[in-house]
């Protein structure tokens, strides 16, 4: 299974691709970052950032994306952005009828280093070692899109996983429980499922 992993931003949005194989072996396709100026206005941003999500779909072709799952911040404009960039991810998933799947931060880190609470340094070293580079992938925001794919790799379920994601399943859902998650992810991630719950219908196909 060969996976694309985006970690959003405006000012930089990370991409990165691995195949997967047996044994939890993954194997590094592509690594970069799509960079915008902050003087261009964010529509055009977001179409800089949207054109070159195709182009990597298109050449690489990827089986499932993974996405950041983004958390409120203090900096509502950078949380802004970073969503605006999230879901532009997603629709680019879904213009390629390819799967979705959305992963918290606290799941990635704790899948790539063991550590739901891991610094970015410790991110990038782990994901080094996995994917067996020479060095660090830089900056933190391709290490950071690798780290999801591997994520999605380890712990996604695999496409079909991603699958029912994108017709509303459990995967969907933040995890409510578990190491790394802070009492406002966990209080929020309850909200979420019982809101889901609440007002669940299922899919037509």
């Amino acid at each position: 299974m060969r996976i694309l992993g985006v970690d959003p931003g405006m000012t930089r949005c990370g991409l990165g691709v691995v195949d997967t194989a047996a044994g939890r072996r993954v194997h590094l396709v592509e690594v970069g970052v799509v960079r915008t100026a902050a003087e261009l206005s964010p529509h055009l941003r977001l179409l800089a950032v949207a054109e070159e999500i195709e182009r990597w779909l298109t050449t690489l072709r990827p089986d499932v994306v993974a996405v950041e799952r983004v958390f409120a911040q203090a900096n509502v404009r950078s949380v802004t952005g970073t969503s605006q960039v999230a879901g532009v991810a997603m629709l680019a998933a879904a213009r390629a009828h390819l799967p979705l799947a959305l992963h918290t931060p606290s799941e990635v880190k704790a899948a790539v280093t063991g550590n739901g609470r891991a610094e970015k340094a410790q991110v990038q070293e782990m994901v080094m070692r996995i994917l067996g580079l020479a060095e660090r992938p830089r900056p933190a925001d391709a290490a950071d899109a690798l780290a999801l794919a591997i994520c999605h790799a380890w712990r996604g379920g695999g496409a079909g996983s991603a699958v029912r994601a994108q017709y509303g399943g459990a995967d969907t859902l933040p995890r409510a429980t578990g190491a790394g998650l802070t009492p406002a992810q966990r209080a929020w991630a309850e909200a979420e499922r019982s809101a889901r719950r609440a007002g669940a219908v299922a899919p037509k196909l």
